[in-house]
């Protein structure tokens, strides 16, 4: 007669039971999980350290004092030709002389003045030797003004100029309508060099110039004082939260695998007890 089968052959013997199952601390004090936590501490350090580099940024300690853009400064004092200008020295209004290139006087569309479009006149000022900016002189109302503005100024040859006017940033460039391809609509030194005479190595300011004064024929450019800036960067301070948010889900992903295994050994702890059961 076979003896009966003991279906306990497979189950894990009593002695290789634990009497309680593990807790939750002592899984997380295991070396597994501590040499984890390590390195959650060194990724948690690097996000503190990014945290603070974009919070110190985001407050100017320094703002530039109420009205400064109004004091006039020479050109060669704010901004060297090829550079961008500083956030903080946008709209300063700035002096200048030297000779305006004759061939240069290029109509520009699209620009207001009191809420009524129009167009500027704008000019290349040799300022030194292979050396220019671009200037706004004045405002017209009408193609025809403009076109017999510059025609005027054309005409006056390379005549010598002193200019004082407010520095702004270059608009960029535009695809320009089929319908008038040659029609400039933005005040873009880069686009206006493409047109100008006796560009070769020639250095161009990369922010414009507009004439505080136009010359006859035009009306005087509206180009009110830029408004002062909050010494706080939102932006920043925002960037700044999402570090620290990191830092904190890095400890969170930390306690949620180590809990996970935990769970994993009390269910194997629970079927060991069952089986033995």
């Amino acid at each position: 007669m076979t003896p009966a089968s003991d279906d306990r052959g497979d189950r894990p013997a009593a002695s290789d039971i634990p009497e309680f199952p593990p807790t939750l601390r002592e899984v997380l004090q295991r070396p597994r999980w501590l040499g984890m936590l390590l390195l959650c501490l060194v990724v948690a350090g690097v996000f503190a350290w990014l945290g603070q580099w974009q919070l110190a940024r985001a407050v100017d300690t320094d703002p530039p004092a109420p009205g400064v853009t109004e004091e006039v400064v020479p050109l060669a004092q704010v901004v060297e030709p090829g550079h961008y200008l500083a956030e903080s020295s946008g709209g300063q209004r700035v002096e200048t002389s030297g000779t305006w290139v004759p061939e240069d006087f290029i109509v520009v569309s699209g620009r207001f003045n009191g809420g009524v479009e129009g167009y500027w006149v704008t000019g290349q000022l040799r300022v030194a030797e292979r050396t220019s900016i671009a200037v706004a002189l004045g405002w017209a109302p009408t193609r025809e003004q403009a076109d017999a503005a510059a025609a005027e100024l054309t005409d006056a040859g390379a005549a010598d100029a002193a200019i004082t006017g407010r520095l702004i940033d270059d608009e960029g460039v535009t695809v320009p309508p089929r319908a008038a391809p040659y029609e400039l609509d933005r005040m873009s030194p880069a686009a206006l060099l493409s047109r100008w005479h006796d560009t070769e190595q020639l250095d161009v300011y990369r922010p414009y110039l507009a004439s505080a004064q136009a010359p006859a024929g035009l009306e005087h450019i509206d180009s009110p004082a830029p408004e002062e800036k909050s010494t706080v960067n939102w932006l920043n301070i925002f960037y700044a939260a999402e570090w620290v948010i990191f830092a904190g889900f890095a400890f969170y992903l930390w306690y949620r695998l180590a809990r996970d295994a935990w769970e994993r050994e009390l269910e194997e702890f629970d079927d060991a007890a069952s089986s033995e059961s």
